[in-house]
């Protein structure tokens, strides 16, 4: 029996000292699982905002064009009696391009003349009889009218013909046709495209912000990925309006094109060089945080961290310009920035 005692009291003893180091174990636990609180001020990365001097650039895209462009039709339906141009050629102005038959058009010509030419000679014997108080005054207006009548015929006629006579509106090169001679067309047919192209446009947009710092002659930059060309330009027109609906502002250049490099229809990367901005406040891009009602900054001011609303200008690769809220010397936070609070104590390394 004193056997067991002492047996039941050891036991017991083991047990005290198990549940004592376990409930010790779990305190240290709780107690490692804490974080630390910070102690000090944050360290974090900064610089100090200057004005420097930064290239207006507003970059786009855009679509070149020919300076003059227009698919030929014929104004008078009729067979097509000879075509004059050979598909992809250049062609100067006014040079005839196809003739529609207009036989009809020009024997109606040639019998007005016939007529025009009798009238004349009986207003010559009118006129002498009128002199000599033959006729009267209006026998005579009669004789007048007729010639003037059939030289208005005359005229109406040759405008027929000159309907059924296609000719190049501008010197430039023509595509492909679509007509063979012997065919019929009416005013709907096309015939061909022409394109100017020796001189080219090119249309693109920026956004409404940069209107007021745009001018007509501005110097325009041009770089066409798929055949790895450039070109300069200059501003040429400028749309008096800004379109509601992108917010943008039309613009077209015009380019030097006299080597036929670039064709109409290309896609092409535009630099538009504005006036330099020799004060410009830059910070990193990084240190820019999107708000709700836009973006702000974290500067130290008094040894703590202070949140500004700031307005965005231009960007640049890795910087941004900062046209509100912001002056020069402001020490801007760029690292830690999701640890920051308005009035949390920071320790500044400046970069």
């Amino acid at each position: 029996m004193t056997t067991l005692f002492f047996r039941s009291i050891i036991f017991s003893l083991i047990v005290c000292l198990l549940l004592t180091l376990t409930s010790c174990g779990s305190k240290n636990s709780n107690a490692a699982s804490q974080p630390k609180r910070q102690t000090g001020p944050l360290t974090v990365n900064g610089f100090i905002v200057q004005p420097q001097a930064l290239d207006n650039v507003v970059r786009s895209s855009g679509t070149v064009l020919a300076s003059e462009a227009v698919d030929l039709t014929t104004e008078a339906a009729g067979r097509i009696e000879r075509i004059f141009f050979t598909e992809g050629s250049h062609v100067k102005k006014n040079d005839l391009l196809v003739k529609i038959n207009d036989d009809d058009l020009q024997a109606q010509l040639k019998k007005t003349q016939l007529q025009i030419q009798l009238a004349v000679e009986q207003e010559k014997r009118q006129k002498q009889m009128y002199e000599i108080n033959g006729i009267s005054k209006e026998q005579y207006d009669i004789a007048i009218n007729q010639v003037n009548t059939l030289k208005a015929d005359r005229d109406n006629l040759a405008a027929m013909i000159r309907k059924r006579e296609i000719r190049a509106p501008f010197e430039g090169r023509i595509g492909l046709r679509y007509i063979s001679e012997g065919g019929y067309v009416s005013q709907t047919t096309r015939i061909a495209s022409m394109q100017k192209i020796d001189l080219l446009k090119v249309d693109f947009s920026i956004p409404e912000k940069y209107s007021p710092l745009v001018a007509v002659g501005d110097i325009v930059q041009f770089n066409s990925e798929e055949t790895k060309l450039k070109f300069t330009g200059k501003l040429y027109a400028i749309e008096p309006k800004v379109d509601p609906a992108t917010r943008t502002l039309q613009l077209r250049a015009l380019v030097d094109n006299k080597n036929e490099r670039i064709l109409p229809g290309s896609y092409v990367q535009i630099e538009l060089r504005l006036k330099q901005i020799t004060d410009a406040l830059m910070v990193p891009t990084q240190s820019v945080i999107p708000v709700l009602k836009g973006q702000s900054i974290f500067v130290k001011k008094n040894g703590a961290a202070v949140s500004v609303s700031v307005k965005m200008g231009i960007r640049t690769a890795s910087t941004v310009q900062i046209i509100e809220g912001l002056s020069a010397g402001d020490t801007v936070l760029t690292t830690g920035l999701m640890q920051l609070r308005t009035g949390v104590p920071v320790n500044v390394i400046v970069q």
